[in-house]
């Protein structure tokens, strides 16, 4: 695949790299020419993925991360990439985690503050470490990865759906405090029904194969931190492909 090095010279970061979405994504930000900064848990996901964004002629920096666990790992990071590059180009927050299916009332609290803290409290963390990082853009992009499950709330999905809720209220406040004063620009992204390890956690009965690869949600995602794309506070939602306020 020949992609269009649009991206090149720039410094995108993306969280869960090591695999589905997060991989297609840092991958596809490798292929246009971005050096990208992956952040994951899994070393060998990571590993594999600067394998393949090298034969595509891209550079990374990987960091092994368990954002839930070590907030201030992320406030080190914000300070090593602006000690060697001074800014952030792109941030794409996409690690999440499901957590179980379960009535609200039998959610055990170990488990439901786990989800928050990487669904919701990571992804402060990260606008807090990097906001300047990417106010020293010349145009700094921010993507946070949702679900419709924000809205829906539907039956056993409450504690997942809760952390999907407070992540958007909190994307939506940053970009209404960022945009029009600054050169950055925040949104979300709705990727929909995806073959990922999450969906098949959730819908195990499903065939995957009915469902979208990950490598063809990534393009429209990082369409979104092409300094051309100028909407703030809007939310894209990949099946429909409609893009509205957030």
């Amino acid at each position: 695949m020949t992609t269009s090095p649009t991206l090149a010279g720039k410094i995108v970061l993306v969280t869960g790299a090591s695999r589905g979405i997060g991989y297609q994504a840092a991958l596809e930000a490798g292929r246009r020419g971005a050096h990208v900064i992956a952040v994951a848990r899994t070393v060998g996901g990571l590993e594999d993925l600067d394998d393949q964004i090298q034969a595509v002629g891209g550079t990374t920096t990987l960091v092994p991360l368990d954002l839930a666990a070590d907030f201030d790992a992320i406030d080190r990071l914000g300070q090593a990439i602006y000690q060697r590059w001074g800014r952030l180009d792109g941030l794409l927050g996409n690690a999440a985690m499901l957590g179980a299916i379960t009535p609200v009332p039998h959610a055990e609290p170990k488990d439901f503050e786990k989800l928050m803290a990487l669904n919701v409290t990571a992804n402060y963390r990260l606008i807090r470490s990097f906001d300047l990082l990417l106010r020293q853009s010349a145009a700094g992009r921010a993507v946070f990865v949702s679900s419709s499950s924000a809205h829906s709330a539907r039956a056993f999905w409450g504690p997942y759906a809760a952390s999907k809720a407070a992540l958007e209220a909190l994307v939506k406040s940053y970009a209404a405090e960022i945009g029009g004063v600054t050169n950055v620009r925040v949104n979300a992204f709705y990727p929909g029904a995806v073959r990922t390890a999450m969906r098949a956690k959730a819908m195990p009965g499903e065939n995957p194969e009915t469902l979208p690869h990950p490598s063809a949600v990534a393009p429209k995602l990082i369409d979104m931190l092409e300094p051309g794309f100028d909407a703030n506070r809007m939310l894209l939602d990949f099946e429909s492909g409609e893009l509205r306020p957030l």
